[in-house]
């Protein structure tokens, strides 16, 4: 992983910007058109506004992308654990991230939490639930599974107030509800049904498709 410069006071920081266009490749005989391939863009600032970050891309906007998945972050910790435990050769942006980050626990993010990074302001909207295209990514179309099982899944966020993100900006959790709905709930109710009803309390900040779920 990268070394970008370190923020202040050991606070959480952006690792890696990552953006990518979407592509063509060939996937079991098929052409599939995807945007999971994500490159480090260096130290330089990358615009983001409404649904994007200037250069990046996303293949199917009904399924990826959007205001409720604007941003997509990984934590490097989560990548250590893959590469650590699971074996998997790691690198910033190898799941399609837009943001690489350290030294914060995703799966205990609050959905609807807001972070200052940069000069934008993101709120946490959703766990990410892979797609098989992830499975295209990696060269193995049973990843997606393996993911989901593993339940290191990352947070989507939306963008509440354009601005600018490059590596080494720090993290700051401006605001949290307190209802307590973490990402790891939401992703542990797709598997638990019974869970569910404990999503409730966090109705209002919860992504249409969520709130439709019962």
């Amino acid at each position: 992983m990268p070394t970008p410069p370190p923020a202040a006071s050991g606070r959480p920081l952006v690792l890696s910007v990552n953006v990518g266009a979407v592509r063509e490749v060939e996937w079991r005989g098929e052409r599939v058109r995807t945007g999971i391939w994500k490159s480090p863009v260096g130290d330089r600032a990358v615009p983001l506004a409404g649904v994007n970050l200037e250069g990046d891309d996303q293949a199917d906007r009904t399924v990826h992308g959007g205001p409720d998945k604007a941003v997509y972050a990984y934590a490097e910790e989560d990548y250590a654990h893959w590469r650590d435990v699971e074996g998997v050769d790691v690198e910033p942006g190898l799941f399609g991230e837009n943001l690489t980050v350290r030294g914060i626990d995703l799966r205990e993010a609050v959905v609807g939490e807001r972070w200052h990074v940069g000069t934008a302001l993101l709120e946490v909207a959703q766990p990410r639930l892979p797609c098989f295209k992830l499975g295209i990514r990696l060269g193995d179309a049973g990843f997606p599974k393996r993911f989901m099982a593993v339940a290191r899944h990352g947070a989507y966020l939306r963008i509440v107030e354009p601005g600018a993100v490059r590596a080494g900006d720090p993290i700051d959790v401006l605001s949290q509800p307190d209802h307590g709905v973490t990402l790891a709930l939401m992703a542990t109710a797709v598997r638990d049904r019974s869970v569910r009803p404990r999503l409730l309390p966090a109705l209002a900040d919860l992504p249409l498709a969520w709130r439709q779920a019962r």
